[in-house]
């Protein structure tokens, strides 16, 4: 059995891509900066502090980054403490893993005000031994770095630990830094899965195949 897992909180365990993506989307819009179609994969693993800043350095947009991460979270706060759902047989599997003995763990890029209020909401906090934002890190999953640095705060190797996101980017970084992958299906990387897979170990579509890795 598997002793330590890893995981990704948007669009892995939760629902909230469309949220994250439309708020983020928005307010390149309403600022009239252009962007290209890869646009989600780019700030997915990157969250708001990464986004903000890839939006400020590469995209031109004119506001200050304490003002542009505060704009973020308003667009996105109300869905994650009222709305966002688990992902189909998450909270199961969940319990399931805790069940027999393993380390359940979060890396996300989400801030803490929306990811631990979210997991709260739908009875996920208890479950896990480490819910991380990278603002933790001070950095992004764009960092190789992070992943070595999350398998020592666990007390293991990265070799030793199953990382799980849907994300291509953040799949290839995990698997570049030494972890074992997974990647799991989500509307918002439907497009990647091919690439996904080739990068990643394992890859899921519904979280009861979990259970079977």
């Amino acid at each position: 059995m598997r002793s330590f897992y890893l995981f990704d909180f948007d669009g892995t365990l939760v629902d909230s891509m469309p949220t994250f993506c439309g708020a983020m989307i928005r307010i390149l819009d309403e600022n009239h900066i252009s962007y290209g179609p890869d646009i989600v994969k780019i700030i997915t693993p990157l969250g708001v502090n990464g986004t903000a800043e890839y939006y400020i350095n590469e995209l031109g947009l004119q506001l200050p980054k304490d003002q542009l991460m505060l704009l973020m979270k308003e667009y996105m706060m109300d869905a994650y403490f009222h709305t966002i759902p688990a992902k189909n047989n998450v909270i199961c599997v969940l319990k399931e893993l805790k069940r027999r003995g393993a380390s359940l763990n979060v890396l996300t890029a989400s801030p803490h005000i929306t990811l631990d209020a979210c997991l709260k909401r739908l009875g996920l906090w208890e479950l896990f031994d480490h819910i991380w934002s990278c603002d933790d890190f001070q950095t992004t999953k764009a960092d190789p770095n992070i992943y070595v640095r999350a398998a020592k705060r666990l007390g293991t190797t990265v070799e030793q630990v199953l990382f799980l996101d849907d994300n291509l980017d953040a799949d290839t970084t995990a698997k570049a830094a030494g972890m074992q992958v997974c990647g799991v299906y989500d509307d918002s990387s439907a497009d990647y899965v091919a690439q996904i897979k080739a990068v990643a170990d394992f890859y899921i579509y519904d979280f009861l195949e979990l259970l079977d890795l």
